[in-house]
């Protein structure tokens, strides 16, 4: 079969031919129909991620949409190496596949997946977001991060406050407080955990957390006690590493707490996705995407970095 394939960690894969796929016990070949690149999948790729393995030879890839050797249409997750998903065929455990609505076409399944399931796994299963309460999004402008405006005003947030450096991408956004990283970004993120935040969602870490973490916890320590905070940690793409004062947590009600594999199931993954593709047709969600053939897998894996690709194996 034909497949993107990482022959070294640092370099883009390269289409060529690879071995198809045989199923075992509990096993399901996946004939692909469509693959997302996502920053994830170029971790992985890079050996840089923290679940990446030591040695290249594989197809990257981890999740797509494709069909069983039933004819049915089907969301995959983790596909068991070295078959990822960027390929003609994959090969998935049949435990971690859900049915794909009629309704939505794959290449707009498997992009809406990779934009949305980060922000849909962290409000139902790590902040467990409440109706009426207040989100901030770090990094509201990236493909994740506009997604997550959409799923917070799915699960009830009365008010989503953005955080970005891209003015004008954040004046796209459909926030109701857009705030950008700028000379005067310190008063007004004080100026929101001064009427009250209730959920942050972080896809960037590195300086943009110190400045919303700094405007969280200045001049707190109430007596009567101060208001929850959960900070839900998603991405690191601004940086690995801050520096965090313990007062920082005694005197607030912050708590700290990452979303990712790891942090959660594979199970609650994979269920995520499949709440998430079953509400789609109704909820009106709407994500951006450039859909490529399998055969240009380099130009779109060196592409721009803020077009989201979805590869297209059967074209």
């Amino acid at each position: 079969m034909k497949a993107a394939v990482v022959n070294a960690f640092g370099i883009p894969p390269s289409f060529q031919e690879f071995p198809s796929p045989i199923a075992g016990d509990e096993e399901t070949t996946i004939t692909v129909e469509a693959a997302a690149i996502s920053p994830i999948v170029k971790l992985l790729a890079s050996g840089r991620h923290y679940t990446s393995g030591t040695t290249a030879g594989f197809v990257p890839g981890v999740d797509g949409i494709g069909r069983d050797p039933e004819g049915e249409r089907v969301y995959f997750l983790f596909p068991k190496a070295p078959f990822g998903s960027l390929a003609e065929m994959s090969l998935a455990t049949r435990a971690m596949t859900v049915p794909v609505p009629d309704s939505l076409a794959s290449d707009w399944a498997a992009a809406l997946v990779t934009g949305a399931l980060a922000s849909w796994v962290a409000l139902s299963r790590r902040a467990k977001l409440q109706r009426g309460e207040t989100v901030l999004i770090i990094g509201a402008t990236g493909s994740s991060g506009s997604m997550a405006i959409q799923t917070a005003r799915h699960f009830g947030a009365n008010r989503i406050v953005a955080v970005g450096r891209n003015k004008h991408k954040l004046d796209r956004l459909d926030a109701d407080v857009k705030i950008a990283l700028d000379d005067d970004v310190d008063r007004k993120l004080h100026e929101q955990f001064d009427q009250g935040v209730d959920v942050i969602l972080d896809f960037v870490w590195g300086e943009p957390a110190v400045r919303v973490l700094g405007a969280a916890t200045k001049d707190r320590g109430s007596r009567m006690g101060e208001p929850r905070i959960r900070y839900v940690q998603l991405g690191t793409m601004a940086g690995a590493d801050i520096s965090i004062r313990g007062d920082m947590l005694r005197s607030t009600g912050l708590e700290l707490m990452g979303s990712g594999m790891g942090s959660v199931s594979v199970v609650d993954l994979l269920a995520g996705a499949g709440e998430l593709l079953e509400a789609a047709p109704a909820a009106g969600f709407d994500t951006n995407f450039t859909s490529v053939p399998l055969s240009r897998i380099e130009d779109a894996w060196s592409g721009d970095p803020n077009t989201r690709y979805v590869i297209l194996p059967g074209e």
